[in-house]
């Protein structure tokens, strides 16, 4: 069967509490990717009301998903989109300051397919998101692995 070609958009969503952290990954995203779509989120309330009420067209490639939010915490979020049925395959990277150990061990228990840890300078970011959009995130899931990027 041979594939069509289809104007294929990308949606990335991020959830994050702090406006300057949302403004500089948006700024790192469109300097990469023109083409991605990114929503965002101010907290894990307005994000879970968001990602219900989409089709499955426009469902998110990846959700970037920081940990400590107001209203409602990124591992609350991790945890009602597992559970979720149209929700509880898509790719979820916990987006923290945070390297404790303790913390990235309970994001994969509850089912987080990566945690990356906030970089400290805007290169950094474009690096870290450069490297996430260019994985072939089909591959690394079927090995079953988790991954923790810095």
């Amino acid at each position: 069967m041979a594939f069509k070609n289809y104007n294929i958009q990308r949606y990335i969503y991020l959830a994050d509490d702090d406006a300057d952290d949302r403004d500089m990954f948006a700024d790192a995203m469109i300097e990469i990717h023109t083409d991605v779509i990114l929503k965002q989120a101010e907290d894990g309330i307005y994000l879970l009301d968001s990602l219900v009420t989409l089709s499955n067209a426009e469902l998110p490639e990846f959700i970037f998903l920081d940990i400590n939010m107001p209203r409602k915490s990124g591992f609350e979020c991790l945890e009602e989109i597992r559970k979720h049925e149209n929700l509880k395959e898509l790719n979820v990277i916990m987006f923290s300051t945070s390297n404790d150990p303790a913390t990235i061990q309970k994001a994969f228990q509850m089912g987080a397919t990566f945690y990356a840890v906030k970089p400290t300078s805007y290169t950094k970011l474009k690096s870290l998101l450069e490297e996430i959009l260019s994985m072939t995130i089909v591959s690394r899931m079927q090995e079953n692995r988790k991954f923790l990027l810095k």
